[in-house]
């Protein structure tokens, strides 16, 4: 391919939603559906909705997303606990079951990211104003409480519909660079009174957590997805998304309050779908990976033992512990959604170390989440649940393969975003890391850019984990093709 023709990435990202089976349009009956809504539709509902706009309510996201799905808010208890409440975006309120919106989202499943284009599963209006939860008016949310007791493990509570207002809409990188003390504190915490001591003692929480799910045997996996940095229609970088304090500090509130909506609705004695990660499969592999390394993994699987391993691995080689997490997750095999009876016993999620776990916490961004959040209204008021089992049966199919499906096409567009970065560059010399060596192929990873490519000269010998010298041979961003060859 002749590397000077202008390549269209944002085509590009469309033909792959299009070859994986998303409708990349929002139809227009969709549209003239979203326009006729009008905010205030909610206050006309019967039920009792609680008033927690009071509460000392923030969002932590990246700098540029406005679909906010949650909020935080905590206080210290009795006996050392930390009672903890999440709101969640009412969207249902908004979107109900059968209409058009409901309809799209639920064809698409899932919003779709590729770092050139966004394809959100709902339209703007929606998930970027009236069901996101930006600060400046009150919103309609499902609440979610538990509490973390001093040991780190969590006690659920209730959940419940209320009113609430967003303080603060902080960004991930400038609270992590705070609580990692490589930062000052960001504008945006010390312009709340009292929001500066609300995010340590979430974050005293969330180390809680994480230290009690470490100890249980939740992963300590760190993989590498370089995303494209887009300048005025081009391709500037590529970025990998840093794990921080701040993210960390989300991603246990946000276990902890999906492990609280699957108690609720044992509690009620509801179908529900679950999010699982089966025991792996290739848990052989991962014990030969082990002892490569010159480490002894038990026979069956154990997630404790394969935890401490990782832990040790990532200390004692930084720079290859991503390629080995990536291997990890390969052998372990995808997550996906299952229905589940009341009454059943629960399959689990062996990389979180729970055995009660669902995504009900971004439905502006997953349909699956969309669902449970009509199970957990419908158990709060009393009605039948809103899906039957053979529903929920095929609903849990069908977003395990839109999830599956929208992570093809994010790769893809990366691997076509880096392309075109590198097309200037053809000839030149790149230090590399050997990330893929099999039958299939061999492939590196540049350490600047971090962009990943296959060896099509000189493969030979190389092994996964290798530093090696290489040059770069050809691009195709259609394809999404890198090549190398190694070099000396």
């Amino acid at each position: 391919m002749n590397n000077r023709q202008t390549i269209d990435l944002g085509a590009i990202a469309w033909a792959a939603m299009e070859k994986y089976g998303f409708v990349p349009k929002i139809p227009p009956s969709v549209i003239r559906e979203v326009n006729t809504l009008h905010t205030g539709v909610f206050t006309d509902s019967g039920e009792a909705i609680r008033d927690l706009r009071s509460l000392l309510w923030s969002s932590i996201d990246n700098h540029d997303s406005m679909d906010l799905d949650q909020l935080e808010v905590c206080e210290r208890g009795a006996n050392g606990e930390i009672r903890v409440k999440v709101a969640v975006a009412d969207v249902d309120a908004f979107v109900p079951q059968g209409s058009r919106a409901d309809r799209y989202a639920r064809r698409n499943g899932t919003s779709v990211y590729t770092g050139v284009t966004t394809f959100p599963m709902l339209p703007d209006r929606l998930s970027k104003d009236i069901t996101s939860l930006l600060p400046g008016k009150e919103h309609l949310a499902i609440v979610v409480e538990y509490a973390v007791l001093p040991d780190g493990s969590i006690r659920p509570g209730g959940v419940s519909r209320a009113f609430v207002t967003n303080r603060a809409k902080l960004v991930y990188e400038e609270v992590g660079d705070w609580l990692e003390g490589t930062g000052q504190v960001p504008e945006t915490v010390t312009a709340v009174s009292g929001l500066k001591e609300q995010i340590l003692l979430q974050n005293e929480a969330a180390q809680a957590m994480k230290k009690r799910r470490t100890e249980q045997g939740a992963l300590a996996l760190e993989t590498i997805e370089p995303e494209p940095v887009m300048v005025d229609g081009r391709v500037a970088g590529l970025v990998v998304q840093r794990q921080n304090l701040a993210r960390c500090l989300i991603e246990e509130f946000m276990v902890a309050a999906n492990r609280s909506i699957v108690a609720f609705l044992g509690d009620a004695d509801l179908l529900m779908i679950q999010r699982i990660v089966r025991t792996p499969k290739n848990w052989e592999g991962i014990v030969a990976e082990a002892a490569e390394r010159s480490e002894v993994l038990p026979a069956r699987p154990d997630a404790q033992a394969l935890t401490r391993f990782l832990l040790r691995q990532k200390v004692a080689d930084p720079d290859h512990f991503p390629d080995l997490s990536l291997t990890v997750v390969k052998l372990m095999g995808p997550g996906e959604y299952v229905a589940f009876r009341p009454g059943g016993e629960p399959v689990g999620h062996f990389a979180l170390a729970v055995t009660d776990y669902t995504h009900g916490t971004a439905p502006n961004r997953r349909y699956v989440d969309l669902v449970i959040q009509r199970l957990v209204k419908s158990a709060l008021a009393g009605e039948d649940c809103p899906y039957t089992p053979v529903e929920l049966d095929e609903l849990a199919a069908w977003l395990t393969d839109r999830e599956m499906a929208s992570q093809k096409v994010e790769r893809f567009v990366r691997k076509a975003a880096a392309a075109v970065l590198l097309r200037t560059s053809i000839g030149e010399f790149f230090d590399a890391f050997v990330t893929g060596a099999s039958e299939k192929g061999t492939y590196v990873r540049l350490l600047s850019p971090p962009a990943e490519g296959r060896v099509m000269q000189g493969e030979s010998g190389l092994r996964v984990g290798q530093k090696v010298r290489v040059r770069l041979l050809a691009t195709d961003p259609v394809h999404g093709f890198v090549d190398f060859a190694r070099a000396g």
